[in-house]
């Protein structure tokens, strides 16, 4: 068996706010024979967790699965192999800022709750 990454892609729509176009890019860890059976096996996944939220019986939010973006298939599992990578590409320098800060605040949020989870 081999080690696939797969990115399974949902539509999440929200009757709340009916404007905003969302979606869910999610990355799975499968095993499979082949390239082939992991897509199989990823489409199955996103296809199992398709799910409609209600609230006071009324249909709020609705997760649609998309298709399987992406297969990836991994050589090794080791210590500090590249499972993902994705470049950002911007366009202007104040965007590049402000991508360079949000990154910043995301690794201080999360230093904050591992030094939270110590005690």
């Amino acid at each position: 068996m081999n080690w696939y990454i797969t990115k399974i892609v949902f539509n999440v729509s929200d009757e709340r706010n009916p404007s905003a176009t969302l979606f869910d890019e999610q990355l799975r860890l499968v095993t499979a024979e082949s390239a082939e059976e992991a897509f199989i096996k990823a489409r199955t996944l996103g296809l199992s967790q398709e799910e409609i939220h209600y609230r006071d019986t009324v249909k709020t939010e609705k997760w649609e699965f998309i298709n399987v973006s992406e297969v990836v298939p991994l050589e090794n599992l080791k210590d500090g192999i590249a499972l993902y990578s994705h470049i950002h590409e911007t366009k202007e320098t104040k965007e590049a800022s402000a991508y360079v800060n949000v990154i910043h605040q995301k690794a201080i949020a999360i230093r904050l709750d591992a030094g939270a989870a110590q005690y």
